[in-house]
């Protein structure tokens, strides 16, 4: 999918759920919510209503009870959201935002040395030299 997909932290972490579930009622997407932060259930109603109004989940009928399914996998969200990211804070530059992440999000030395593996095996995928 080509749709953008950015999505507010509640938004996410319902998605979220529903990706683990495959499918799920309101009752159950705000029961599997993070009860650090707890929403009304009309709350978590709502934000399922609008993510489907943005074409990301959709539902059918069980009797009285809307049951929810995305339409959206995780990655397609993830692509989205990092893509729109780096177009809005770093011109759409890739090699600006990933210094940054390196520069503030205290990477340590095996994450930095995974970094460095997953460079080398897509230059060698690519047929580039590193």
């Amino acid at each position: 999918m080509d749709r953008s997909h950015h999505l507010g932290s509640l938004q996410h972490s319902i998605m979220r759920v529903l990706w683990e579930r495959e499918e799920a009622t309101v009752a159950e997407v705000h029961a599997a919510l993070d009860t650090d932060q707890p929403k009304a259930l009309t709350t978590v109603a709502t934000m399922l209503s609008k993510l489907e109004k943005k074409g990301v989940v959709a539902h059918r009928r069980d009797g009285r009870q809307f049951v929810y399914r995305p339409l959206v996998t995780e990655m397609d969200v993830r692509r989205s959201m990092i893509s729109g990211l780096a177009e809005q804070l770093f011109d759409g530059n890739v090699t600006e935002l990933v210094s940054h992440l390196i520069d503030e999000q205290g990477i340590d030395s095996g994450e930095l040395d995974a970094l460095k593996r997953l460079i080398a095996e897509r230059a060698e995928r690519d047929g580039d030299d590193v």
